[in-house]
């Protein structure tokens, strides 16, 4: 008999799922800033959006060539996915080119916080190569420099990504908790009747790691 997790789920369904969820978020990554880098104000700033997308697809490569050693198929183990990280996007487009930028950080910093935790749930070996590409990088400190100088350039814009920072996170914590609860796997290994209790938990500390985040770059969480 194989293998099998706290909740009774097949061993390889979890983290074959969690992957497929990081690859779909690493590709849309790599749309998104691709086609956001277009707005930056400066070349060097439309460089660095470039560069970061260019990382999102290797990383986007490193996970589907991680799931066909799994003997799953990469694009099988997306499309469960892309309805609901597509609609998120639909419902948070942003208006210019510093919205663009917050939204870059707090996706990759908060999805990456969701990443680590869930993969607590799974294997050591699925740990160590989701800590590997959801750890913070340079990414994300590329990210979080934008926007510091940003906000030295122009103070005023502080008040209005506070806003659009809140506005994004709620978004992201919803989506979260939907994933987390409609997941039937997921909601297994979360010991069904306490999975409530422990998604609430889970969004309480990816709302808690924002929130520093947020008061260090200076806006208000």
């Amino acid at each position: 008999m194989g293998t099998s997790t706290p909740g009774g789920i097949p061993a390889d369904v979890l983290p074959a799922e969690l992957l497929g969820a990081m690859a779909y978020g690493e590709l849309s990554a790599f749309g998104r800033l691709s086609a956001d880098s277009r707005f930056a104000p400066t070349l060097r700033d439309r460089a660095t959006f470039a560069k970061i997308a260019v990382g999102a697809f290797g990383n986007y490569a490193l996970i589907s060539g991680r799931l066909t050693e799994m003997g799953r198929d990469p694009e099988d183990a997306m499309l469960r996915f892309q309805p609901s990280f597509d609609h998120f996007h639909e419902r948070t487009p942003p208006g210019d080119w510093y919205e663009s930028v917050l939204k870059a950080y707090i996706i990759d910093t908060v999805s990456s916080d969701f990443y680590r935790t869930v993969s607590a749930f799974l294997d050591a070996g699925t740990q160590q190569f989701v800590r590997k590409v959801a750890s913070a990088d340079q990414a994300t400190e590329a990210l979080r420099i934008l926007l510091m100088r940003a906000l030295r350039d122009d103070p005023r814009l502080a008040s209005r990504l506070a806003l659009w920072g809140r506005r994004l996170v709620g978004e992201a914590l919803t989506q979260v908790q939907r994933v987390a609860l409609e997941h039937p796997d997921l909601r297994a290994v979360l010991h069904d009747g306490q999975a409530k209790a422990e998604v609430r938990r889970l969004t309480a500390e990816l709302a808690d790691h924002h929130g520093r985040r947020m008061t260090g770059l200076g806006l208000a969480a």
